[in-house]
This record gives C-alpha cells, structure tokens and sequence, in this order.
C-alpha cells in the first residue's frame, strides 16, 4: 500500500490524469455509509430503471406506509398490493422481498460482518438476490462500505470518463478498462470518481479525419 494521497497518487499517473485531478479539485465522492447494506439494498432496487426524483417518491411513499424504513420482517410479509400502491412495479417488489428473505437467511451482511468480507465475496454472494447485479454492488462497496479500490467496469460513465480523459473514438471494454486500472490501485474507487467527472468537463473528442 502506498502511503501517497489518492490525489498525489492519480496525478503522478501521466499527464491526463495530472490535468483532470487539477481542473476537478479535492475528490468529493458522497458516501451512504449512515445505511445498512440492507437499507443500501432498497434504495439502490428503488432507483432502478427511474430518475432520482422518482426513486424518492418511492421510497417516501414506502417509508411512509411503514413509519420508517421496513424491517425484513415487515417487507418479507408485506402483500405485493400494498407494494404496487407504494408505486414499485411486480419485478421490484419481488426484488425488494427477496432482499428481505436474504437477510433473515443470513445471507446479507451487516457492516461489522461486510468488513471480513473480501470485496470479491461480497459481489459473489449478493448477485445472487433478484434484481442485484454486480454493478448495484459494486456501488454498495464503494459509497455504503467505503471500499477504496472498486472500479466498476461496466459503468458507462466510468468508460466514457476515461474515452474522453485519453481522447479515444471509443469506450473500452470492460476487459481493456479492468487490465487498464491495475495502474490505478489501490485508489479506484477514487479514480472512478474522477472519470465520472471527466464524462461532464472535459471536450469530446474530434473524430478522426
């Protein structure tokens, strides 16, 4: 582990990346790390597919109904109606419940037992819950457990940030994009918040001629 800043350490990789960090400032990356992973869970289930603005009157509404965020308990015995009227479609609210049944199996760990968990564990174990995909938990590693070296792949943002940090016609694969990050580590999670940044300030690139 080196003992340089994130900052330092990202801006000493070549001069792109000096360029973006100076022009970006002190990373800002928001944790949820005030959730459970389960609580994590819902709300990442809530914001699929919709914009923010719609996800939070979903989970208002839920919230509402059950005067707080549901307990497992709650949420496993909660009819599909009363989710349908809290406006979560079929697939979501059987993705919520499965949630649920996976915690009371013991299967979603809280943050004391998440932080003896290595990070491939933890996406082996929650992608098999309806509706998690290894995106969802890659999010939950990075801004609910504060993982510091997540660089999640098949993040379009995370592709197009780095398409426009290296001035390329095209994204990377996730493949090209995983072997390219090795030089980022330990501070991916950092790194990825960068190029998220770089998809909003930086130029497109000119098509070749």
């Amino acid at each position: 582990m080196t003992d340089e800043s994130p900052l330092s350490f990202l801006s000493s990789l070549d001069t792109d990346w000096h360029d973006l960090v100076s022009q970006v400032g002190i990373c800002r990356l928001a944790l949820r790390t005030e959730l459970t992973p389960y609580e994590f869970l819902l709300d990442a289930i809530a914001h699929q597919h919709v914009h923010g603005r719609a996800a939070a009157s979903l989970l208002r509404r839920l919230q509402e109904h059950f005067q707080g965020m549901p307990t497992p308990e709650e949420l496993q015995a909660c009819p599909a109606e009363t989710l349908r009227l809290c406006g979560f479609s079929a697939h979501k609210s059987a993705a919520l419940r499965d949630v649920a049944q996976h915690v009371l199996m013991g299967k979603i760990p809280d943050k004391a037992q998440a932080r003896d968990m290595t990070d491939r564990a933890l996406i082996d174990q929650l992608t098999q819950i309806r509706g998690i995909g290894r995106w969802t938990v890659e999010m939950l590693l990075m801004f609910n457990l504060a993982r510091p070296d997540i660089l999640p792949v098949g993040d379009f943002g995370v592709r197009e940030g780095y398409r426009k940090l290296k001035r390329l016609s095209m994204q990377p694969k996730p493949a090209e994009l995983t072997r390219l990050g090795l030089a980022w580590s330990p501070y991916r999670s950092t790194a990825s918040w960068y190029l998220w940044q770089a998809t909003q300030i930086l130029p497109n690139p000119e098509a070749p001629s």
